[in-house]
């Protein structure tokens, strides 16, 4: 049997020169599979707050969403059906979260709301049981049932059915699939450390990409959140020309209707910050989702790393093996072994045992090509579904960020178009004078 050279790791196509995973994307095509949602529209409808009794047994405070769907297809007679509906909590979108995570690994999957609020500003309430935080998570949680049921790959899921059409019996359909074990393996083999020789150059860079995307759109919260503050100390600010325009018309005879005007406009324009800051905040939440999607990016990369190891593992005991063999039949040792030494001491061992090594050595080589064989395919599987499920989250990306970035260029110009025409309203009040 003629001897396999180099390492059969590098037949994965480790190092296939491809276009760079955040450049040129132009010839991806991204297959279109018919999803859930062509089939079921799926909302977030509205909260309530409820009291209960945790895993501790200890009363608390919490809110659950009301997860609504609906057939896209009208009633024979052409009526819109009603809507089925269903309670679910936080921790419940968690689980599912976590299933998908674990079942689909070559998938990028959509990141829930935050938990607590990050990059506020300080006048926003942290709370996680504010009005104002818990619609903007019922938000953030359609969402994520929005991408979810659109995903070519994720809408077929069973699990993620029963989640939205049964109330009950839906923890227990989901443990049943052991996601949990498989989750604590995942956890510790992503946390695990390891060095791959033979990485997929797309994987390294998107890795490396993922990294600076939650660089830049952390830094890009921030500033935000710092240019909410000032903006909302400047506004409030005004509010003392209204009250001295105010207490000034009293005392003027002639100007105090102009000046008690001008007052009027200035305290509007101080009030008009509340709502101009919640609307920011729709497209900082736009912008924390690819903030969490870095992690689900890095995650998929982690996974590949996990697979390409494992391959790499099974090739270099394979090889071994076939050196063994090659070593026992010619007589010659290649490389220092304890085995090599006791041989030159103590003698050759007898002819039988030399063929009972030989065999069991065939057995074990025969093993080990069918183990690579096994890891170079789930290695190939999972870099073609995840490469393929990258080019749709980047056209994804690309359109959600300038949609985001565009939305919110142009309320700040409405913003300032209001601040010129409240100034033009305060002239003509003082023409008036």
């Amino acid at each position: 049997m003629a001897e396999e050279r180099g390492d059969p790791s590098e037949r994965t196509g480790g190092s296939d020169p491809m276009e760079d995973p955040l450049e040129d994307h132009q010839h991806t095509t991204v297959m279109v599979v018919s999803s859930l949602s062509s089939r079921l529209e799926v909302s977030v409808a509205e909260t309530e707050k409820r009291n209960g009794k945790n895993a501790m047994n200890m009363q608390e405070t919490f809110t659950v969403y009301l997860v609504e769907t609906r057939p896209v297809e009208p009633l024979a007679d052409g009526r819109q059906p009603a809507p089925d509906s269903l309670w679910r909590r936080y921790s419940e979108f968690e689980i599912l979260r976590s299933y998908l995570l674990v079942t689909y690994p070559a998938v990028v999957v959509s990141p829930l709301p935050e938990k607590r609020a990050e990059f506020v500003w300080h006048k926003l309430s942290a709370d996680n049981m504010d009005p104002d935080f818990v619609e903007r998570r019922r938000v953030g949680l359609e969402n994520f049932l929005q991408r979810v049921t659109s995903h070519p790959v994720l809408s077929h899921d069973s699990i993620l059915y029963q989640f939205l059409t049964e109330e009950q019996g839906w923890k227990e359909a989901v443990y049943d699939t052991g996601f949990q074990d498989k989750a604590d393996s995942r956890l510790r083999a992503l946390s695990a450390t390891f060095r791959v020789r033979n990485p997929d150059r797309r994987f390294v860079e998107m890795k490396h990409y993922s990294d600076e995307l939650q660089s830049h759109t952390s830094q890009l919260l921030r500033a935000r959140a710092r240019v909410a503050d000032r903006l909302y100390g400047v506004y409030k600010v005004h509010g003392n020309y209204g009250r001295v325009f105010s207490e000034w018309s009293v005392l003027e005879k002639q100007m105090g209707d102009g000046l008690q005007s001008a007052g009027h406009h200035m305290d509007a324009y101080a009030a008009s910050i509340d709502d101009i800051l919640e609307e920011a905040e729709h497209y900082g939440d736009q912008l924390k989702e690819y903030l969490f999607y870095a992690e689900a990016l890095r995650a998929v990369c982690r996974k590949h790393e996990l697979s390409q190891y494992e391959l790499e593992l099974a090739c270099q005991d394979l090889l071994s093996k076939k050196q063994q063999r090659e070593e026992l039949a010619t007589g010659s040792v290649r490389t220092f072994s304890l085995k090599g030494m006791t041989s030159k001491l103590f003698g050759q061992e007898a002819p039988e045992q030399r063929e009972a090594r030989l065999h069991l050595l065939e057995e074990q080589i025969s093993e080990g090509e069918q183990a690579v064989e096994e890891r170079r395919s789930e290695c190939q599987v999972h870099v073609g579904g995840a490469w393929v499920d990258v080019q749709r989250f980047r056209q994804q990306k690309d359109r959600d960020i300038r949609e985001a970035l565009i939305g919110y260029a142009l309320m700040q110009i409405s913003m300032c178009k209001k601040g010129v025409q409240m100034w033009s309203n305060t002239k003509e009040c003082f023409l008036k004078m």
